[in-house]
């Protein structure tokens, strides 16, 4: 026995005979070191190809969820004169879900080329200039409106001359 085993109770392996053991499991699982290395290439490879294909559905995807999302989007064309509303984006006073965050009338001034435009109040000389991703048109209760009516006739009303 050695002295090692005597102190310890187990055997003494030293580094060198762990390097020599792990190379030689080594070269028995990998009998022809050029095929492990070509096996690995194409591995690679197909991680690539696979990483080419994500990347495609995923532009394909963000390009059709633009495409829905444009699709909803309202063009808003302003005229000098015309009536909006202006969407107050920091009314915080009251929490209440029924209050309308638009406020307004407001009269249609003036409509600079970089999308702001200059609003005033109806009964204000005052202007100032919004986005206008901010105003919507307001639609007055005065306003003359195209009401279609039918008449339905009774069954008896159809049988009279």
């Amino acid at each position: 026995m050695s002295s090692y085993k005597l102190v310890f109770g187990k055997v003494c392996h030293l580094p060198v005979e762990l390097e020599h053991r792990a190379l030689w499991a080594l070269r028995q699982l990998n009998l022809d070191i050029e095929a492990a290395d070509t096996s690995r290439v194409t591995e690679l490879h197909e991680v690539d190809e696979f990483r080419y294909h994500a990347f495609e559905s995923t532009r394909l995807y963000k390009e059709r969820m633009k495409m829905m999302h444009d699709k909803n989007i309202l063009e808003r064309n302003f005229k000098p004169g015309d009536m909006v509303l202006l969407y107050n984006s920091r009314l915080r006073l009251f929490s209440g879900k029924l209050k309308s965050k638009w406020s307004g009338a407001f009269r249609v001034v003036e409509i600079h080329p970089i999308g702001d435009v200059e609003i005033a109040a109806e009964n204000d000389s005052c202007t100032f200039r919004v986005n206008g991703n901010m105003l919507k048109h307001y639609l007055d209760m005065n306003d003359a409106k195209v009401v279609s009516v039918t008449h339905l006739l009774e069954p008896q009303m159809l049988s009279e001359p």
